[in-house]
């Protein structure tokens, strides 16, 4: 087996397409998820009917209610703008930072409300696509348009 078919990154053999087209797969899941999510919210639930209903219910805590509705109006707005940009492969790095904030801020609420909460049915998935994503080195996510403006750039 030829270096180039294990694939250290930057490799240009059959492993590094495989990762490539692992890493697409991971993007777009990942994507779909919280840009269809962030349609529904921003779109049909509306930002505000959002906040009111998942996030005003942790108005009994040390939480300002003021904080409640900020970010549970914001974060439709951003599973919208961060999802869209994975799907397209664009500021890919910018999109998982953003969606992995919202995956904390969730894991946080529903943890403050319910220690036990078993977030593997929910968030471990996204966590695992996210953060598979982010590992995994730049120039393998051949499928982007980040990795096409990159190489535009370098010529």
């Amino acid at each position: 087996m030829s270096t180039s078919d294990t694939g250290p990154a930057g490799s240009t053999g059959p492993a590094r397409l495989d990762r490539a087209w692992a890493i697409l797969f991971a993007r777009l899941v990942l994507g779909l998820i919280f840009f269809m999510a962030g349609v529904y919210k921003v779109f049909e639930q509306g930002p505000l009917e959002h906040a009111r209903r998942w996030f005003l219910p942790y108005r009994d805590t040390f939480l300002p209610v003021w904080s409640l509705w900020a970010v549970g109006a914001a974060i439709p707005f951003v599973e919208l703008a961060a999802g869209g940009l994975l799907l397209a492969g664009v500021r890919i790095r910018a999109a998982l930072v953003a969606l992995g904030a919202v995956l904390v801020i969730v894991t946080f609420g529903h943890l403050l409300k319910e220690p036990l909460y078993p977030f593997h049915e929910h968030v471990i998935p996204r966590l695992a696509l996210l953060v598979f994503v982010f590992a995994m080195p730049r120039g393998d996510d051949r499928f982007s348009l980040d990795h096409l403006l990159q190489r535009r750039a370098a010529r």
